[in-house]
């Protein structure tokens, strides 16, 4: 067995799992919104959010543990509901961020991390992506995930309950993608962009993100020059 299939049978993550009757979600998904309006200024609003979504109760006692999904999903729901588009997109979007650093900071031991970086990245993509799937109940909840091998790297939930009961005319699943985008940059490449190019709230039988290995065009890395120097 290479050292690379060797390293594909660790367990990526820390395992905190825990029992539940119902679908649950990870607790980050709260938290991390929480802390993300705080960062970007709209305490009014995530007052307004919460209370809302029936949990105010959240904003002087976050979640510690996993929670029903249906409790996690009215309040992104209400995140669409109080917001425009523009501020609900920005919201999610550090929400993923900061819920991906948390991982990155206290679920994936260093040393796992330093293999990734030595990895080829297509064997890198793998790995996490394993990982990612083995540990899908923390942010799918009650919806089923898989991953399509690339590149690029897809993954697809089918049944996304945080698409339960809301509509789009575009692609809404911006949390999920900063999550997985942010993972893979961290781990794989700071070059990897990802994109979600189906989702359940606009009608797709799924909700599907893609994470293309990308190179930066030569354009690109002279402008990333300039801006340093």
């Amino acid at each position: 067995m290479s050292k690379w299939a060797k390293a594909a049978t660790l367990t990526t993550f820390t395992d905190r799992r825990c029992g539940a009757d119902r679908p649950t979600i990870g607790p980050n998904a709260i938290i991390q919104l929480i802390a993300a309006a705080r960062a970007l200024g709209l305490e009014r609003e995530i007052r307004s959010i919460f209370t809302l979504a029936g949990e105010g109760a959240w904003l002087l006692t976050p979640p510690a543990a996993m929670v029903d999904e249906q409790r996690v999903i009215r309040v992104h729901h209400a995140v669409h509901a109080v917001l425009t588009p523009f501020e609900a997109s920005r919201l999610l979007t550090d929400a993923g961020v900061r819920t991906a650093d948390y991982l990155l900071a206290n679920r994936i031991p260093r040393p796992v991390q330093a293999m990734f970086r030595i990895m080829p990245r297509p064997v890198g993509g793998k790995v996490l992506s394993a990982a990612i799937r083995s540990h899908a109940w923390t942010f799918a909840g009650s919806g089923r995930f898989r991953v399509i091998p690339g590149p690029p790297v897809t993954f697809e939930i089918v049944g996304n309950p945080f698409c339960d009961g809301y509509q789009s005319i575009g692609p809404a699943c911006v949390w999920h993608l900063a999550v997985f985008e942010r993972l893979f940059m961290a781990l794989i490449s700071p070059d990897i962009r990802a994109g979600e190019t189906a989702c359940v709230a606009a009608g797709d039988p799924c909700c599907r993100f893609e994470l293309p290995y990308r190179v930066r065009r030569y354009e690109d890395r002279i402008k990333s020059t300039s801006a340093v120097t």
